[in-house]
């Protein structure tokens, strides 16, 4: 995910974290619980509870395999698992 600044420069991680703390504050929520990295795990999980495949959620967010975003998403792509095994469960009732 890429940031810009208002003269279209990229922002750095430091000023990434400063400006979504002040968005999170100006909602009221304590902004020392949240980091932009819960945007990533919404992504994630967002996608994965519509049925957007692991290989392509892999891709979106820039991991060099699916065995990566297993391991670090393992709780939000658990439903794209169980959608999986439940086709599977479906194929060999047969």
């Amino acid at each position: 995910m890429v940031f810009a600044s208002t003269v279209g420069t990229r922002l750095d991680a430091a000023n990434v974290r400063r400006g979504f703390r002040q968005a999170v504050r100006n909602t009221g929520l304590d902004a020392g619980k949240w980091a932009p990295r819960e945007l990533r795990h919404s992504f994630v999980s967002l996608l994965s509870d519509n049925g957007v495949p692991l290989e392509e959620i892999s891709r979106l967010v820039g991991h060099s395999s699916t065995a990566v975003t297993e391991l670090v998403y393992r709780k939000q792509i658990r439903p794209v698992i169980q959608g999986g095994a439940a086709i599977m469960d479906r194929i060999f009732k047969s």
